[in-house]
């Protein structure tokens, strides 16, 4: 069910819980900052989420409350994830839903990493 994204953060939602170990998960790359996994049902040959370790509901919550280091080091990760899975070429798709009408799920700000075949177009028709 699409989430109200100007709602607070939710510490029990299923992000929160895997950040604290609650639920496994088949971590791609962490640092300080972001936690990258692979998502329990792909929809793509390779699908991975990356979400930052702070409490963030949606991109707009996140940059108004995010420090620098953040927000760079939460980016940053989105690329290590990509590179380091040899993506750049031949390209890959990030995907964050936001809010409702942007059918987020999930009450903490994540980016889909989609790749493994031509993905389409970018929005259904």
């Amino acid at each position: 069910m699409p989430i109200d994204a100007t709602q607070p953060y939710d510490d029990q939602n299923v992000f929160a819980k895997i950040l604290r170990g609650e639920i496994p998960n088949k971590t791609v790359y962490e640092d300080e900052w972001a936690l990258a996994f692979h998502d329990i049902n792909p929809q793509a040959p390779l699908h991975v989420l990356v979400i930052p370790k702070g409490p963030y509901v949606s991109w707009d919550d996140f940059s108004a409350k995010a420090s620098a280091e953040e927000i760079a080091g939460f980016i940053r990760a989105v690329g290590h994830v990509a590179r380091e899975a040899g993506l750049v070429e031949p390209g890959y798709r990030l995907l964050a839903n936001i809010g409702g009408h942007g059918h987020q799920e999930v009450p903490h700000l994540h980016v889909h990493v989609f790749a493994g075949r031509p993905l389409g177009p970018m929005l259904a028709r």
